[in-house]
């Protein structure tokens, strides 16, 4: 049932014009669904609340999260209003999955269990995008792919009460470790516009 649902979105994507630049089904599979997939374990293991996929676009992590851990309510976070519309023909039909058309800085802070980003910004923005959604406790996930620079992205995430922990290759895993500072999140537009640095 699982894997059928998974193999219609990823039909489906591949079929909606400026969701995916993947034409193949197998490699669009890899891409799409697989990378999801090995975040499972973490996810099933973070603390209860809302898993977040912020700039969820075609729903490529969200989506498949949504499917694997039917118990566990995921929200897709994205601005652009066509997106969503795509995603919401998902939400009605998972039950635990929401859409929310807006940005990340909107959503108000310290709230979700886990919040991920995959191909959504530089590191040090989608950090500042994240961190400031997770409640004290929670996790923020950013896909990094092999060749992003890391040096510096601990110190970031420490500017927004976030340590360092362990992920899978590819993946960097951030604790939120106390209450979203005084200052975050910055005004939209302004992480992209001017990043925090160590």
């Amino acid at each position: 049932m699982a894997e059928r649902l998974l193999r219609t979105w990823v039909a489906e994507l591949i079929a909606t014009p400026g969701l995916t630049a993947m034409t193949d089904p197998a490699a669009a599979w890899a891409r799409h669904v697989e990378e999801a997939l090995a975040l499972v374990p973490l996810l099933a293991g973070a603390p209860a609340g809302p898993i977040v996929d912020v700039g969820a676009g075609g729903g490529s992590v969200g989506i498949p999260v949504a499917v694997s851990l039917p118990e566990r309510e995921v929200v897709l976070i994205e601005a652009e209003r066509r997106k969503c519309a795509f995603l919401e023909t998902w939400a009605a039909r998972l039950p635990n999955l929401r859409v929310v058309w807006g940005r990340a800085e909107e959503q108000g802070t310290d709230w979700a269990a886990v919040a991920v980003a995959k191909a959504l910004a530089p590191p040090a923005v989608a950090i500042e995008w994240l961190l400031p959604l997770v409640a004290p406790g929670g996790l923020a996930v950013v896909f990094l792919g092999a060749t992003a620079e890391t040096a510096g992205l601990a110190a970031i995430a420490g500017q927004l009460a976030g340590e360092v922990g362990d992920g899978p290759p590819g993946v960097l895993v951030l604790r939120k470790t106390g209450p979203t500072p005084p200052g975050f999140p910055r005004r939209t537009g302004v992480a992209r516009k001017r990043p925090l640095t160590a």
